[in-house]
């Protein structure tokens, strides 16, 4: 089977159509659990598993990504055994760097198990030149992202501010999470977010449907599939 990886514009509608493929196709959606398995591969609490992704990555300047790639982003806490066998804990701090590691170890071990959507997290980047993987981008107009944030602001917070308000704080952190998301690839990738030769298929869902969008992903991965098969087949 394919693996899949999802670049998304913030408010296209991602979430949504990422677990209805998964449900789709029986795969499995990468998140913290897997993180969390290969931070145990690494000696890391499962607890303290860090996911350094575009969600909690910060747009930084020049000086900043020259400066800062082991500056600490996060205190984890790692399995110690001595000579006897004994097991403690110590708390370290982690970097730029080996948080970045930990989230790429994570998605390299996906890759392997197979049948897996990766949405972010630079999957695409990661991924980019592997066999067997269909990289999707999704897209939508503007305005169609600030309603559907608009929405789910309104449900989550239960908001009763002006419209005009709530439209602004969507609007405003659409910005700000598409600029840590093309940051995030180009920093740590030297990778073009948005260039359209770098994934087989960009949907726009202001012009497509949740439903429309999800049936050619399966589609898609259903050729790839066949393509797989046909190219390794099964010895009896």
């Amino acid at each position: 089977m394919a693996v899949i990886t999802i670049s998304r514009q913030y408010g296209s509608g991602a979430d949504e159509i990422a677990s209805r493929v998964c449900e789709a196709l029986g795969y499995r959606t990468f998140d913290k659990r897997l993180i969390a398995r290969a931070a145990a591969e690494a000696g890391i609490s499962a607890q303290e598993a860090i996911d350094y992704s575009e969600e909690n990555y910060k747009v930084k300047g020049f000086l900043d990504r020259l400066f800062s790639r082991s500056t600490p982003v996060a205190q984890v806490r790692v399995w110690r055994e001595d000579p006897s066998g004994t097991r403690s804990t110590e708390d370290l701090s982690l970097s730029e760097d080996a948080a970045l590691s930990l989230v790429q170890h994570a998605i390299r071990s996906a890759y392997e198990a197979d049948n897996v959507v990766i949405m972010g997290r630079g999957g695409q980047a990661l991924l980019k030149d592997k066999p067997g993987v269909l990289h999707i981008r999704l897209e939508a107009p503007l305005e169609d992202r600030i309603q559907r944030v608009k929405e789910r602001f309104k449900e989550s917070r239960h908001l009763f501010q002006a419209d005009i308000e709530i439209r602004r704080e969507a609007q405003d952190y659409i910005t700000q999470r598409d600029q840590a998301s093309e940051d995030y690839l180009l920093r740590y990738y030297n990778f073009d977010w948005a260039d359209s030769l770098q994934y087989h298929m960009i949907l726009n869902t202001g012009k497509l449907s949740i439903d429309q969008a999800v049936e050619m992903i399966v589609t898609l991965a259903h050729q790839m599939d066949k393509e797989i098969q046909a190219a390794h087949p099964v010895q009896a």
